[in-house]
Order: C-alpha cells, then structure tokens, then sequence
C-alpha cells in the first residue's frame, strides 16, 4: 500500500484507542484521585497527551496543504484554456535559500568600482526566467486579471510621466497576487540617460524613486535605464539613489513575435524578458495577447516563471 495509507491507519488507530479509553473510564465509575483525569478517566503520563495530538494536528494541516496545492493547479488549468494558453504554465521551484551574487555581465562593465551591476541573466541552473514589463503607458485591467488567475509572477519598471494619469491601476496591480507585483524605476521622464548630466541622472532616478515610495510604499532596488542605455555617471546616480542592481534583458515580447539579444536566438536558465505596457495603438495585439505569445514561447521550451525578486 502506499505510503499515504500506512499513515492514515497509524492516525486512525490513534483515535480509536482515545475513543476506547475515554468510554472504558466513563464505564467503570473510577472516584477522581491524583491519578485521575476529567470524567474520572486516568490521567495520562506526561508527554502522552501531546504526542497523541501531533500526528492528527499534522496530518489535517498536510491535508490542508495538499487540498490547496490541488486547488491552485486545477484553478491555472482551467485559466490556461480561458486566456487560450496552448499549455497550463509550467510551475516555478522554490526560490533559494540564499540570493545567487549577481555580477556585472561582461562586455558591460565601466570603469567606475562598487556600482550597481548590470546584467540580462540570474545566474542560476533551474529553467527558470523572468518577466518583467516597461514604463507603464497602457492600463488594460485585463492584464492584471489574465496574470492573476494564471499566477504568474512579473515585475513593474515604471516612468513617472505615463503613470501619474492612474497611479491607482498600479497600486492595483501591486496588491493583485498573494505574494505581490514589485514596482521598480524607470526614471521619471523616460530620457537618454547618457546625454545627460550626473545631476540630471540623478533627479531622473532619485525622483522616481521618490514617487514610488510615496504612492506605493518602498523604495525600489531595482532601476532600468531607458532604452537599456547607461553610462558610468547612470550607475553612480543610481546607487547615490539607493539602486543595489540594473537588470536589463536577453529577449523581448510583443504579441506577434520575440525578439533575441543572444546569438542562438533562445532562451537560458535565470533570463529577463522584457516587454512593454502596450496596446493595439502600438502593437499588433493587446497585452494579454503579448503574454499569449510570450507565456506559450516559454512553456514550450519547458521554462516555469520565477519572481525576480525572489533572485536578486
């Protein structure tokens, strides 16, 4: 028999000796001494109790689990066919104990030392990558619908000037999953970062950050430049603004296609994909049509989607 039975009749048989206990002492009659129990029945000796307790308490809470884990993938099954997923969204592994150190991706180094590093993949061995979305010009709630009862997991890098029309659809987005949606910098205005003086670079960043601790309670870690664009003066600002890392990307999504940074045009463990707050005025599609393609691109190559934050 299986494993699952074995405990269940150790817990059963836990019970029936309780129960037969209980109705031997409410039987016999037996006066309360220092060795009885309530109802007359002996006490028992210490550490009994709780040791007969245990196994029922654990056991109905991994029930429980096991319910909810049943629950939640029935419920993204179902989700998948909603939103015309070709396949259910492969499920993500438990995020490491320990954050991996993530350095600067060579071939994008500066001169300067101690800044933030830059790179386009986590390093990790699990197929695994990460969503992320840009700036924050369209605000179709479906979006926000389609990922919340498919569960998967993405990070905000948003510009004050396409924001501040509806800070609320953001503050929505970011209570929308148990576990949160993570708003991060994209500079206030969406400039060219390098044309830019080091004041400047900083009012762009720091502001932003500004805007997102007031409208959404934290300072972000995590800053983009524009256009994946920076220089030495963009990382300086950035950590002077309390930036500890400036993830850029290794692929990109639109609802009709991707796009590679990488020669074999694929995807690896620990890779950023990037994609754009978009719609049909941009776009060849909506966004639940971007995240069609870009969802059904990633589960055929047996990839799950991870939680950025959860790596770096």
């Amino acid at each position: 028999m299986a494993k699952g039975g074995s405990s269940s009749r150790r817990v059963l048989g836990a019970a029936l000796l309780v129960a037969a206990l209980t109705s031997t002492a409410a039987c016999s009659g037996s006066g309360a001494g220092p060795e009885a129990g309530a109802g007359g029945a002996p006490a028992p000796a210490a550490g009994q109790q709780a040791a007969a307790a245990r196994p029922l308490t654990a056991s109905a809470a991994l029930n429980e689990h096991l319910r909810k884990v049943r629950e939640q993938r029935a419920a993204r099954v179902l989700a998948a066919r909603k939103w015309g997923l070709k396949q259910t969204p492969l499920e993500a592994p438990a995020p490491p104990a320990k954050k991996p150190a993530i350095t600067t991706r060579k071939g994008f180094e500066t001169d300067g030392t101690g800044l933030p590093p830059v790179f386009t993949t986590v390093p990790t061995k699990e197929k695994i990558v990460f969503l992320t979305i840009d700036d924050g010009a369209e605000k179709d709630p479906e979006l926000i619908r389609m990922m919340t009862e498919l569960d998967i997991p993405y990070s905000a890098f948003l510009s004050d000037y396409v924001v501040k029309d509806d800070y609320g659809y953001f503050a929505k987005m970011q209570r929308s999953q148990a576990r949160g949606v993570a708003l991060h910098n994209h500079t206030l205005n969406h400039r060219y970062m390098p044309a830019l003086s080091y004041e400047r670079q900083k009012r762009e960043i720091c502001g932003m950050q500004d805007v997102i601790e007031k409208r959404y309670g934290t300072r972000p870690p995590l800053f983009r430049p524009p256009y994946g664009n920076y220089n030495e003066d963009t990382l300086r600002a950035a950590k002077a603004c309390g930036v500890r890392a400036v993830p850029l990307w290794a692929s990109e999504a639109f609802p009709d296609r991707m796009e590679w940074r990488e020669w074999d045009r694929d995807l690896h463990p620990g890779d950023i994909v990037l994609t754009h707050f978009r719609g049909k005025d941009d776009w060849k599609g909506s966004m639940p049509d971007m995240i069609r393609r870009v969802m059904n691109v990633i589960t055929a190559k047996g990839y799950a989607v991870a939680k950025l934050e959860d790596y770096v």
